[in-house]
């Protein structure tokens, strides 16, 4: 069974064009949604863990499952799955997301220096978080 991947390598995710956040903005946190998982678990330890990372643990966590299940992790990536040019950080809350060289992912807040100067470096590839609505 071939495994799908939602991993990019140095690839900077700009903010959606119809996100309306001006400034980067956490997602409540009281109820554990898909923005406010994918939020604590690239926040706490940027570069830590990879896109397929954030999706598979946001994804057992939601459903109560344990996320170091590799049988589970291996089924769950059998079928594609949405990357996180989908999460609501990149099209509602105002965040970037880069990736190093080995697909670990940041957030990069929107209104920010490093924001800028990734939106402009030609070393990496860029893509866009999906709009929200049809164009």
């Amino acid at each position: 069974m071939a495994a799908h991947t939602t991993d990019y390598i140095s690839t900077f995710i700009e903010v959606a064009e119809d996100c309306p956040a001006e400034a980067a903005q956490e997602p409540p946190s009281a109820t554990p949604t898909i923005a406010a998982l994918h939020y604590q678990l690239i926040a706490e330890h940027p570069f830590s863990r990879t896109s397929d990372d954030v999706i598979f643990e946001t994804y057992a966590r939601r459903k109560g499952m344990d996320p170091g299940d590799q049988r589970a992790r291996e089924e769950f990536f059998s079928r594609g799955q949405a990357c996180l040019r989908s999460s609501p950080l990149g099209k509602r809350y105002g965040w970037g997301i880069v990736s190093d060289d080995q697909g670990r992912v940041a957030l990069v807040p929107r209104e920010s220096d490093e924001y800028a100067r990734l939106a402009a470096d030609p070393g990496i590839a860029h893509t866009r978080a999906m709009r929200s609505r049809r164009g």
